[in-house]
């Protein structure tokens, strides 16, 4: 979702997360998670009298509808089990009261976090190692149903081989195209970056201000997708250092500021988020969130036709996969922890996922709703919302280290100094690394 409007909100959570915990540990790389024969069971906790437990969401509309009915259904499964929905607003607002809450330690039992919040969580012991719920032989997954939750989505939650989420709206960047406009300049859907500009191009016509191609203001969150395209690396997280003022870096920026320059792109400006302007045929491309599905049939509905293909890609092909996993807090007891994790199980099951993604625009997280019939015909009648899964290979998720709420800012801020003409290519990507640098070292300290 637009991630870039929370940086702001969440940058004060580390603070408040080191006054709840005197002790921290370290929040590293995504090892795979030990299998079950290598993992001990750890689960001796039964539920043998009702439990509730309280789950904060930021999920509102028909987002939050969905929940509560799938919550509902969970509810009237279980003998002793409770689900209670709590909305906290927006994203901005959760987490702003996962921080109040964290240091009045008045913690609910779960709730919606993102990977790099998680980071912070679990540098503080906020949040619960779910690896022995797992690998139980009672309570737990077996091996085909842990693997059958999507790699890129069980690799983000996953810290030093050790399991703190599952994963919950999950989306992904994909192609908005105007197969109108399409049409009329004879086009197939581009998928690579020398096809991109082409389309731009050709799409771009003055005289009725349309441009080719679209960008959201939040553009910079995206940069690691360009880099890694290109064939760089964006971070190197066992070293923790910046790696995109590199050859590959500027080959990304060249191309994004070369569109720019040319008039050929632009950014969603005043229009905030870029599915309003695509809507009205302002421009003919728009790379944008896949949630963003529902927003664009209502902004073209009566005023466009239009499709969805995967990113175009340089030389590898790179997507990013985005959204909020469900986690449990640490302070919550032993009966609670249990009852979470059965409704984690739930949310998770192949049926759950399936109906989740219908409703909401959400991928899927287990592959084996990929082929289930109900999502195979739904997607066959709306091939808009295949498009996410068709990336999953090439999926990877944000950075989480510690600090980066700042070093994700920074980035941002820089990279559209340079589309904006503010600064050079080469200016506005050393000012982007020394200052992502410096905050990753600053959050380290």
């Amino acid at each position: 979702m637009k991630k870039f409007l929370l940086l702001a909100l969440t940058a004060m959570l580390s603070f408040a997360l080191v006054a709840c915990s005197s002790g921290s540990k370290a929040a590293n790389s995504s090892d795979k998670t030990n299998s079950n024969n290598e993992q001990a069971s750890g689960v001796t906790t039964t539920i043998d009298k009702p439990v509730t437990i309280e789950f904060w969401h930021a999920m509102t509309g028909h987002l939050g509808e969905t929940l509560e009915k799938m919550t509902d259904e969970f509810n009237q499964s279980q003998e002793n089990i409770t689900v209670k929905l709590v909305n906290q607003g927006n994203y901005g607002d959760l987490s702003k009261k996962v921080m109040a809450s964290a240091k009045a330690r008045t913690l609910p039992v779960m709730s919606q976090a993102y990977e790099d919040w998680m980071t912070q969580y679990i540098q503080n012991d906020l949040i619960t190692d779910l690896t022995p719920y797992v690998h139980d032989e009672k309570y737990g997954w077996t091996d085909d149903e842990f693997n059958d939750i999507v790699k890129v989505f069980r690799d983000a939650n996953t810290w030093d081989g050790k399991l703190f989420g599952v994963p919950f709206n999950k989306s992904t960047e994909i192609m908005y195209y105007n197969t109108d406009m399409f049409k009329e300049n004879n086009l197939e859907a581009p998928t690579t970056w020398e096809e991109l500009r082409d389309a731009a191009q050709k799409l771009t016509n003055k005289d009725k201000k349309v441009v080719g191609l679209g960008f959201e203001n939040s553009i910079g969150t995206s940069f690691p997708t360009w880099v890694r395209q290109a064939g760089g690396t964006f971070l190197d997280e066992e070293s923790n250092k910046i790696m995109f003022q590199s050859p590959e870096g500027k080959n990304a920026l060249e191309f994004l500021n070369g569109m720019m320059v040319d008039g050929i792109a632009r950014l969603a400006g005043e229009d905030e988020y870029m599915s309003n302007p695509f809507g009205r045929g302002d421009t003919g491309i728009y790379i944008g969130s896949s949630a963003g599905i529902p927003f664009v049939t209502q902004a073209a509905e009566g005023n466009i036709n239009w499709s969805a293909a995967p990113l175009p890609k340089d030389k590898a092909a790179a997507t990013p996969f985005q959204g909020t996993n469900l986690t449990v807090f640490s302070s919550a007891t032993d009966e609670e922890k249990l009852a979470a994790w059965e409704y984690m199980k739930f949310m998770t099951s192949k049926e759950q996922t399936v109906f989740w993604a219908k409703e909401t625009g959400y991928v899927p997280v287990r592959t084996s709703a990929l082929d289930d019939p109900t999502w195979k015909q739904f997607i066959e009648e709306n091939p808009v919302y295949g498009v996410g899964q068709l990336q999953f290979e090439a999926g990877y998720y944000d950075p989480r280290p510690v600090g980066a709420f700042d070093m994700k800012n920074i980035v941002t801020k820089e990279i559209q100094s340079v589309l904006l003409g503010q600064k050079t290519v080469e200016q506005g990507l050393e000012d982007a690394a020394k200052g992502a640098q410096n905050a990753l070292d600053k959050a380290k300290k």
